[in-house]
């Protein structure tokens, strides 16, 4: 039987801020997907979302619709409790490549699905193709085998997962509809339902590096998501952290899978590993390994002893990868140029715009401004000096790797801008900001 309802009544619904039911959702979801609604129809529901909001009721019921508006990953075949977990997306951001073998070394499943990166941040899977080999196209099979043996395994998200949101998506970068929280939430977590883990823990950064600027957004971002999956069944919590400064001292593809590999070596920074800490314990801890302060503990331990960095070779090398790379910094591209930046001043420094040095390492070559760009594995920056350090002038602060001799100018002038100097020390700031759960 046809259905009554009309995509003229569900937009004028929204647009005069009443709650939208579950069937209503449904039917427009369905019909973006199908074609059967028009994209300036599907904008004008956009904009009356980011003008009205949604309540938790409907934010879950379009999360769930965009979930189910393609093929679910079913990854049943692993073996024990399967974890994952999302950032929101920052400046050198890392932590997977290191969290991910970590809690594996621990026991924990972790069947990771990863996104590549766009604008000034960074992809998971963009970070490990740049070691020679890697596979993150794996077939489900080789995938569910592939966690079963190591524990771990990385591969990117394919576009039958979740199609309304890619619709959606594009519609909102040019209808100025982007930063709706209902719309963010729905978004992030109806890609991460559709893969289907046992447990959700949520990274949402916070910051000039980060997608939400402020502390307040960040957390009702966070609040919101954790109400979703928990409204979905799963076992969610999240981690609010700062991104207010680039986290660790790698910025690009190649030169942050070598900082996760000094990090597992116990040579990393100490922030970056802390928060890495922080990630693995939450996962453990949710998948009930024990108390959090021992969860931590375990993770620590892992790295200590080496297994975390152990537990990462092997899926390297059981994605195709070239595990030598652990041994061998030689085996990752490198750039033909480099180039130092040297301090303005003698004294402090106080601040480092997180989001110019990703805009800085995207100049490079390292990120893409489109999807279908290509990107540049060699490129990146490496933070000689971060914030709290002393410097005098003229010291080099930073160094740019790229192909592109030209590019290099440019991106040396927006490092140069992104710094604050100071006469004294700034406060150190925590790197988790809050818990949610």
């Amino acid at each position: 039987m046809k259905s009554k309802l009309r995509t003229y009544d569900i937009i004028k619904k929204k647009r005069d801020g009443y709650p939208l039911s579950r069937e209503e959702i449904r039917y427009f979801i369905s019909g973006v997907v199908s074609g059967d609604i028009a994209d300036y129809q599907t904008s004008a529901f956009l904009m009356a979302v980011y003008l009205r909001g949604m309540n938790y009721e409907e934010t879950t019921e379009l999360t769930l619709a965009i979930r189910d508006s393609g093929e679910k990953a079913d990854f049943s075949g692993v073996k024990g409790v399967r974890a994952d977990k999302h950032s929101t997306g920052g400046v050198g951001d890392k932590t997977s490549l290191v969290v991910v073998p970590a809690v594996a070394s621990l026991g924990l499943k972790c069947a990771k699905v990863s996104g590549r990166g766009l604008g000034h941040t960074g992809g998971t899977v963009d970070k490990l193709e740049s070691v020679r080999g890697f596979d993150t196209g794996l077939g489900k099979k080789e995938f569910v085998d592939a966690v079963n043996d190591v524990g771990c395994a990385i591969i990117g998200q394919t576009a039958k997962i979740a199609p309304a949101d890619k619709i959606l998506y594009a519609l909102r970068d040019v209808t100025a509809t982007i930063d709706s929280l209902p719309l963010i939430a729905s978004s992030i977590m109806g890609k991460k339902l559709a893969v289907g883990d046992d447990v959700i823990v949520l990274d949402v950064k916070t910051g000039s590096g980060a997608f939400m600027k402020t502390e307040e957004e960040s957390v009702r971002l966070a609040e919101i998501m954790v109400e979703v999956g928990k409204r979905a069944g799963k076992k969610t919590s999240a981690l609010v952290t700062d991104m207010d400064m680039p986290l660790g001292r790698a910025i690009g593809n190649a030169v942050e899978v070598k900082e996760a590999i000094e990090t597992m070596k116990g040579k990393g920074d100490g922030r970056f590993l802390s928060l890495c800490a922080a990630l693995s314990a939450e996962m453990l801890y949710s998948a009930g390994y024990g108390e959090l302060k021992d969860c931590e503990k375990a993770f620590y331990k892992s790295i200590n002893e080496g297994k975390a960095l152990e537990t990462f070779r092997k899926m390297i090398e059981r994605q195709g990868g070239d595990g030598g790379v652990i041994d061998d910094y030689g085996k990752f591209p490198a750039a033909k140029f480099v180039r130092e930046v040297k301090a303005q001043k003698t004294g402090y420094i106080y601040r480092i715009d997180a989001e110019k040095y990703g805009t800085a390492a995207c100049v490079a070559g390292a990120g893409r401004t489109r999807a279908e760009d290509a990107i540049d594995f060699a490129a990146g920056i490496e933070i000689v000096k971060t914030v709290g350090e002393k410097v005098g002038m003229g010291e080099t602060v930073a160094k740019i790797f790229s192909n592109d001799a030209n590019a290099l100018f440019e991106a040396e002038r927006i490092v140069s801008s992104a710094i604050e100097y100071s006469e004294s020390a700034p406060d150190e700031k925590p790197v988790v900001i809050k818990r949610i759960v």
